[in-house]
């Protein structure tokens, strides 16, 4: 019988549609303001319906009302991805201006509340609030999610268990969401932290096959735990109708140079695990290893030092990152991304928490950060 469901089951969801590889895909979510007093707009149900259809085809609402999705075609370069996210930016912008609203990019709103927060109209967000109740009403959290091609889905599985190791270090770099409720959380991203309140996140775990990944997935779906497999908000997973392994651990970043560095690495790491294997050492295969990485990470951002199970001591991020991109820029100047790998080590000295905290400590505080996170929302 098990074996009838699993094929049955691969000529649905789980059947793989491979896509080249090393191929990228860009999905940012993005607040909505109110420039009035810099607060989020909770008005996505407004907003939809006013895009271009350009617009409108790469544009999708999220669980809450105050957030939008952008979401770039497949590219065979960064550049081009970063190109095409920037222009969607553009256009967001220029259309929301008409309605008198401004966007944003950061993993949240400095000083939203619950109190105000809204969910979005639509069926499957309504799902989220059934499932969630009173939990889908916390702050809203904005995410950079990366999708990576990859031709067959064993090759898939391969690099889902491996980008593993690789995740607490992303998340470090791309920590910017260190304020919550108006106040400095303490944290380099805040957003991860929140965003725990919903079931399915976090690290997950090794799968030995994409049979045993599918046998695991479909168990939850046959049992109506939810009711499709994007309802699966781990931190990377794979994605079977794109053919992509999905990256999700990410904060949304202010602009689309520091989206791009990030993309660089992202894809450049890919390359790198799956031609030569970086974290092939079991050692790195450890959950309490992983979810204690990944707290550091989200607490210190790129102050932190993460475990190095091999070494068996606490590393600098700036020290791994460092022996990450040395061994990844043969593979960036394969893939034509060297130039955007290179802007991960500015990033690095400065990630978006830290200017966060800076500007946040000029006269307009917390409104005044908000107004420039929209004016370098297309810079």
């Amino acid at each position: 019988m098990k074996a009838e469901l699993t094929a049955s089951t691969l000529a649905g969801w789980a059947e793989w549609n491979g896509s080249t590889p090393y191929t990228i895909g860009i999905e940012e979510e993005v607040m909505l303001l109110d420039p009035h007093d810099w607060s989020l707009a909770q008005r996505i149900d407004d907003v939809l319906p006013r895009l271009t259809p350009a617009l409108a085809s790469r544009a999708t609402a999220e669980t809450h009302g105050a957030a939008i999705e952008l979401a770039s075609r497949p590219h065979d370069s960064v550049e081009d991805a970063a190109r095409e996210m920037l222009a969607l930016r553009g256009s967001l912008a220029r259309e929301l201006a008409a309605a008198n609203l401004r966007v944003a990019s950061a993993g949240t709103h400095p000083f939203a509340l619950w109190t105000g927060t809204e969910i979005s109209s639509g069926a499957r967000y309504q799902l989220v609030y059934e499932a969630m109740r009173e939990l889908a009403r916390r702050e809203p959290t904005f995410a950079l999610h990366v999708h990576v091609g990859v031709s067959e889905p064993e090759a898939a599985i391969t690099l889902h268990n491996r980008l593993r190791a690789h995740l607490p270090l992303l998340l470090a770099l791309s920590g910017n969401s260190p304020f919550w409720q108006g106040r400095d959380a303490g944290l380099a991203s805040a957003r991860t932290a929140i965003f725990q309140a919903f079931p399915r996140v976090g690290v997950p775990r090794s799968f030995a096959s994409y049979e045993d990944y599918v046998d695991t997935v479909d168990l939850l779906l046959r049992c109506d735990a939810f009711p499709e497999p994007t309802f699966l908000w781990w931190d990377v997973r794979p994605q079977p109708r794109f053919g992509t392994v999905e990256v999700r651990i990410m904060d949304a970043q202010i602009t689309t140079a520091e989206t791009a560095a990030l993309v660089a690495l992202v894809q450049s790491i890919a390359r790198l695990e799956l031609e030569e294997g970086y974290h092939t050492d079991s050692q790195w295969d450890r959950p309490e290893l992983l979810g204690e990485n990944r707290f550091i990470a989200a607490r210190d951002g790129m102050s932190a030092r993460l475990i190095d199970p091999v070494a068996e001591q606490r590393v600098p991020a700036r020290l791994m990152l460092a022996s990450l991109l040395e061994a990844a820029r043969p593979h960036a100047a394969d893939l034509g991304c060297e130039d955007m790998l290179e802007a991960v080590v500015m990033l690095g000295e400065e990630p978006g928490a830290k200017r966060q905290r800076r500007v946040a400590r000029d006269p307009g505080g917390l409104r005044g950060l908000v107004e420039l996170l929209a004016d370098a929302f297309v810079s």
